[in-house]
């Protein structure tokens, strides 16, 4: 591999052992420093390197210090900060100033060359997103497989090019959110958009597989391979094969079945039930979880060679509460899926602006259901109030289209009126038909008093 990669430690055994086993990961451009000066120097004269791996503790200058300059002087290198003591506050510290990630000695080589092979995907697509610091538009090649992630969030958008690009790749995609947020439709989109597409996508929800069925469900079995083996099965990872296997609740995996998945994410191979011979399988790994593994990982509740394996490239889904111009694009969809059924009138702006103001805690496909009951109640008409759950109904219907100082005098109805078409009109992300519809005005009238306004 020709990636550049520079190990910055004061201790020569240590820096020797890491070369050799990145040298034996097939990462043959390493170079090595002992003095941290000397290091910030390289790159204050403008060296490049691709991945930096700085110790954190060492004399005179701290590894904390060198990242800053290496972030301040060489923004695209990806570094990995070392240490021999694993604290929490210190590795907070590091991640906020731009490192992507944290290792703790003694550090096994599988571990170190997973880590680089992670940074070195992470410059990848940040090198694509930001082309000379700049961002590119959110532009998609495969705009089919992400069709069905209904989105104006900038933040969910970024998620997707970035999940685009990692769809080129076979790294493992973990992707991390709340419940019903869309971790299942985003890692089939992965799918769709890599090249595994024309194979089969396998979702397997972690938490219902069994101890004692677990290596037939994967691994499959030959016939009387153990008591109650009446037929010979096909496994998971010979039925995906050359496609993408969905570990869905991965944080739910018992430690002991954790390691059973290991050796197939690190080789490739697995032993089928009632033979002797090991075998291949071409499978892309996608994992969801709504649990967090670092906790679970510090905690001895998830095996950390198996952590890190899966976080080869990670996505975080925000949600909904944090994507509130969503969430009328969101019912309208779901609106219209249900249509086949009871026809649709729209929502009403009392009924729109409730929904926008509720918090969502079971996310998207709470609002899913919430739609399909109103649609219900409605019965073809538009969707009012009333159609709403009671727990949505005791909002505050109406949030306040001005602030007002204690003192000031009163606003005008004309000033309250634009205050709250702008804000109705910013939450349903700009769009002017879902805008009129909810304030119960002509499409003509909006446009004339948003020009009005001086608001494209």
């Amino acid at each position: 591999m020709d990636n550049s990669i520079v190990l910055i430690d004061n201790e020569p055994l240590f820096l020797n052992s890491v070369r050799r086993r990145l040298n034996f990961c097939g990462f043959k451009n390493v170079r090595s420093e002992q003095d941290p000066n000397k290091a910030a120097a390289l790159f204050k004269a403008g060296k490049l390197f691709d991945v930096a791996l700085i110790d954190v503790m060492m004399p005179e200058t701290s590894g904390i210090e060198l990242l800053d300059v290496i972030k301040n002087t060489s923004p695209n290198t990806e570094c990995l900060m070392v240490t021999a003591i694993n604290e929490v506050k210190v590795a907070v510290e590091c991640l906020k100033k731009g490192a992507c990630d944290y290792l703790v000695k003694p550090i096994s080589g599988d571990t170190l060359g997973l880590a680089v092979k992670c940074a070195l995907e992470r410059k990848r697509v940040l090198d694509i997103l930001h082309p000379g610091k700049k961002m590119t538009s959110t532009a998609f090649t495969h705009r089919e497989a992400f069709r069905s992630i209904i989105t104006r969030s900038p933040k969910v958008l970024k998620l997707l090019k970035e999940a685009e690009l990692h769809a080129a790749s076979d790294i493992p995609v973990l992707i991390t959110g709340e419940s019903g947020t869309g971790k299942e439709l985003l890692a089939r989109a992965i799918h769709c958009a890599s090249s595994r597409t024309k194979f089969p996508f396998t979702p397997i929800n972690m938490a219902s597989v069994t101890g004692s069925l677990f290596d037939a469900e994967f691994f499959g079995c030959t016939r009387g391979a153990f008591t109650g083996a009446e037929k010979a099965r096909i496994g998971h990872l010979e039925q995906t094969n050359k496609g993408t296997l969905l570990l869905d609740e991965i944080g739910d995996l018992p430690p002991e079945l954790q390691g059973k998945l290991l050796r197939v994410l690190q080789e490739g191979e697995y032993l089928k039930l009632g033979t002797s011979k090991p075998q291949k399988t071409d499978v892309r790994f996608i994992s969801a979880t709504n649990a967090d593994l670092n906790r679970l990982k510090d905690k001895g509740m998830f095996r950390k060679d198996f952590y890190y394996r899966l976080k080869g490239a990670l996505l975080h889904l925000p949600p909904l509460r944090e994507r509130k111009k969503d969430i009328l694009l969101l019912a309208d969809k779901f609106l219209k899926e249900f249509s086949d059924v009871s026809g649709k009138k729209g929502i009403s702006e009392k009924a729109g602006i409730l929904l926008i103001n509720y918090d969502y805690p079971g996310n998207i496909r709470e609002l899913r259901s919430i739609i399909q009951l109103a649609v219900n109640l409605a019965q073809g008409r538009q969707i009012s109030a009333n159609c709403l759950p009671t727990y949505l109904r005791k909002q505050k219907p109406v949030a306040r289209c001005c602030s007002q100082k204690e003192g000031s005098s009163i606003a005008s109805l004309k000033e309250v009126e634009k205050a709250h078409i702008l804000k109705v009109y910013e939450q349903t992300g700009r769009i002017k038909t879902q805008t009129a519809k909810l304030l119960a005005i002509g499409l003509n009238t909006l446009r004339r008093k948003l020009q009005a306004y001086c608001v494209a």
